[in-house]
């Protein structure tokens, strides 16, 4: 069989205005048509080094490994799944090559998607509403990554959406379609993980009302039973009491593990830079990211590039008829109804 050359040359990476003057390539932007997905490139030695020192990787097996994967998944008559190289390594890189925690990840993936696609996925990418809330930039993937080639860092403002207007899982379903990008073209966040930046400002009681105890658990059990990113820490700043509320429901509904990565600095900056270096962050916290503006522009350019993927993304899924021995996890019971948090005092 002959061995197949992941350092392909038809992935071509644009620069975005932020980017560019840094030589960073923009994330996600790639000229190769998106419904033809390439074999997987790493375009920095250290990236490479990193999969195999603390993920498992060995390039001698990468060949074989996607390939049992892919076997298993045309075995699995329950589950429609992408199954291009790119898509199948991140899943395996996800679970430091455990062929098994990968297909379990894998069926948990899809099942969550299918069973609460209005949670989890975006079901009409030429939704004006769905443009809307884009532009707003809620969660905005900062185009350096942590230390140069770290992990991506994913500035989130939960307060900057009008909540009389949008739901959470509005918001969430946005974040999540988001998500299943890097899966597929963000290498750094696939090998090296993500760091999540809460910033409080602006957050309301009103926001605090959408997050129910089972939007809660959908947020942290998707996050540890199906995206094969790993999780580096989540730092929380600018926050006030309504943030307090919030938090206590959030660690609530995590592991152990989860809930050890989680810090918070309030409106101490200093202690946040120990964490994320000052360069490392949007220009308004003192950082050289790009201002809003540019980095709203540019995840609203990824969404237009990346639209035909993302309307792919409809044709997969699983059919529970058709899964050997019934349902393997019923996530309704897991997650529970909708309760309301309409009587708490935030004073």
């Amino acid at each position: 069989m002959t061995k197949v050359d992941y350092r392909v040359a038809n992935k071509h990476v644009k620069f975005s205005a932020i980017a560019e003057s840094k030589q960073q390539s923009c994330l996600y932007q790639t000229t190769t048509t998106l419904t033809r997905c390439p074999k997987y490139a790493l375009y920095r030695p250290v990236l490479q080094r990193t999969a195999i020192e603390e993920l498992n990787e060995d390039p001698d097996r990468l060949d074989a490994d996607i390939l049992a994967l892919r076997t298993w998944l045309k075995q699995q008559a329950h589950i429609r799944s992408r199954s291009d190289d790119q898509f199948l390594v991140s899943f395996l890189r996800g679970c430091k090559f455990s062929l098994e925690k990968a297909k379990s990840k894998l069926d948990k993936y899809y099942t969550l998607r299918t069973q609460f696609p209005e949670f989890y996925t975006i079901r009409d990418v030429d939704n004006k509403r769905i443009h809307d809330i884009l532009k707003l930039g809620v969660g905005l993937r900062l185009p350096i990554p942590l230390h140069d080639d770290g992990p991506r860092v994913i500035y989130v403002r939960p307060g900057c959406y009008p909540a009389d207007k949008y739901t959470f899982e509005e918001i969430m379903a946005i974040s999540n379609a988001l998500n299943a990008l890097s899966i597929q073209f963000d290498d750094h966040a696939v090998i090296h993980g993500y760091v999540v930046l809460l910033d409080f400002s602006d957050y309301t009681a009103s926001h605090l009302l959408q997050m129910t105890p089972s939007v809660i658990k959908k947020m942290a059990r998707f996050a540890e039973d199906a995206m094969p990113v790993r999780d580096k820490g989540t730092h929380m700043i600018h926050t006030n009491p309504a943030f307090e509320m919030s938090f206590n429901l959030l660690r609530s509904a995590m592991s152990a593990k989860q809930q050890e990565r989680l810090s918070v600095h309030g409106s101490n900056l200093e202690s946040l830079y120990e964490h994320i270096p000052q360069r490392y962050l949007p220009t308004h916290l003192g950082g050289e990211q790009g201002t809003i503006e540019e980095l709203k522009e540019s995840a609203w350019s990824t969404f237009v590039e990346c639209q035909q993927y993302l309307k792919e993304e409809s044709n997969y899924g699983v059919d529970e008829k058709l899964r050997p021995g019934g349902r393997c996890n019923d996530y309704d019971s897991i997650f529970g109804v909708d309760g309301s948090f309409r009587k708490l005092n935030f004073d």
